[in-house]
């Protein structure tokens, strides 16, 4: 055996030191998009309810026709027609009430607990593209379902098209809906986006639509959610080149405004006008 001193063991090689990360790029918010009425667009028919009472019946009639067999989506209401303590103006207002009462003494009641007013402009206005705004303020409850909407003057549903400018639900009362229903997308399969509102209930808001020969926009307060574009397809897709009239209802549980709590009512929603205007040549 060799004798000495033992050899040194090497030191460690140091570890290298991480590369430092690279500063992220914030990601632009996006510039939301504006809608507006166009420059060359007319008021060619509007109701300020500026007239205490019932509505105006040379601008809105009343839709009672399914009270006996019961209403789509499986809705709770019994629709009145002409009776103040459903739809009445008062203060500016157009107010569309829904109680919790049995309408019994009506022949045409269908087993209903709960009474509401659905108004609507066929027969006697009616429209084919235009911009559409709708001021209103949105009640808040479980099982409530307000909207505004439009329905075909000729033909039958879905084929005749259905553009929902408004919807919203009680069990989210913080977010309203546009909706585009046509033969190729209904119901469900409808086409169309959402939008946060938490003031929907609190404050009066703008709900508007663009309808044009190439598509249509939804919005709140100028501001742009959805969309729908004419594909040039044909009518399956697009049904929306024919006059459509306008509707404006409070509906109760059903398939989307879902189980109602009783303690809500009277519920009142509020709309302040309805505008709409036209291209003029």
């Amino acid at each position: 055996m060799v004798g000495g001193a033992p050899a040194a063991t090497p030191a460690p090689a140091p570890a290298p030191a991480p590369s430092p990360a690279p500063t992220p790029t914030p990601t632009p918010t996006p510039t939301p998009t504006a809608l507006s009425r166009p420059a060359d667009h007319v008021l060619v028919w509007s109701d300020e309810f500026d007239q205490p009472g019932l509505p105006d019946p040379r601008r809105w009639s009343y839709d009672t026709g399914r009270n006996a067999s019961g209403w789509f989506n499986h809705e709770l209401q019994y629709y009145s027609a002409a009776r103040l303590e459903n739809s009445e103006v008062r203060g500016g207002r157009l107010v569309i009430t829904a109680r919790l009462e049995s309408r019994t003494e009506q022949p045409d009641w269908g087993g209903q607990r709960y009474s509401s007013a659905r108004l609507l402009t066929a027969g006697k206005a009616q429209w084919t593209y235009g911009f559409f705004e709708v001021r209103a303020r949105l009640p808040c409850g479980r099982g409530s379902w307000p909207a505004i909407w439009m329905l075909g003057a000729q033909g039958s549903w879905p084929a005749q098209g259905e553009l929902d400018i408004m919807e919203q639900v009680g069990r989210e009362p913080a977010k309203v809906f546009s909706t585009v229903h046509t033969s190729s997308g209904s119901g469900g399969q409808g086409k169309g986006g959402a939008v946060q509102l938490p003031t929907a209930c609190s404050a009066f808001h703008d709900y508007q639509m663009l309808w044009t020969p190439q598509g249509l926009r939804f919005g709140v307060d100028g501001v742009e959610h959805a969309r729908y574009d004419n594909l040039g397809t044909g009518p399956a897709q697009w049904p929306f080149d024919a006059p459509q009239f306008l509707i404006l209802n409070l509906a109760i549980g059903g398939d989307l405004g879902g189980a109602v709590d009783d303690s809500i009512f009277p519920l009142s929603y509020e709309i302040e006008y309805v505008r709409v205007y036209q291209r003029q040549p």
